[in-house]
């Protein structure tokens, strides 16, 4: 977010929960940028909007942000991002709905937009390899649809250790 144009951009982001990473940033944000949350649990969006209106960080973009009740899924195909920040646990879904959440935020994006999220250093192929049936199935799944979606595409990869557990970001520009 910090990094970029000079040109007002919109940002999106996915899986707030209660803003630890929205808060983040919002103080990287230009005067005319515009910032979207999509989250589906109704504590988080309930949460979020209380922060919004009362604590002073959020209150500063409160006019340019909306906290949006619905999963990416339901946003409309045509709204375009700039920038997509994803803080979904993609590890803890289906490889259909990875694949399809994927697909959707990359859709969302501008030419040229950039989408990062994060996955635990390990821990997928570490759970692949221990599981076995449908659980590993799954992981499995879930890892062809992470590399799919970063083939050709990532840009860039954060390894953030101070994270517990230690955490990639993973950067993909379209």
């Amino acid at each position: 977010v910090r990094e970029g144009t000079d040109t007002d951009r919109r940002i999106l982001e996915v899986g707030p929960g209660t803003g630890a990473v929205t808060r983040w940033i919002i103080p990287a944000m230009r005067d005319g940028d515009r910032l979207d949350l999509v989250e589906l649990n109704e504590s988080f969006v309930a949460r979020l909007r209380h922060r919004f209106e009362h604590d002073p960080a959020f209150q500063t973009v409160a006019q340019r942000s909306r906290v949006l009740h619905c999963g990416v899924e339901e946003l409309a195909a045509g709204q375009r991002y700039d920038l997509i920040v994803s803080g979904l646990p993609l590890n803890n879904f289906s490889a259909e709905a990875v694949e399809r959440i994927l697909a959707v935020m990359v859709g969302l994006l501008q030419p040229g937009g950039t989408l990062s999220f994060f996955e635990y250093i390990g821990i997928r192929r570490l759970r692949a390899l221990v599981s076995r049936g449908a659980e590993g199935r799954r992981l499995q799944g879930i890892g062809r649809a992470m590399d799919a979606a970063l083939r050709d595409h990532e840009i860039a990869r954060d390894r953030i250790w101070p994270n517990v557990p230690p955490a990639w970001v993973h950067h993909v520009k379209v």
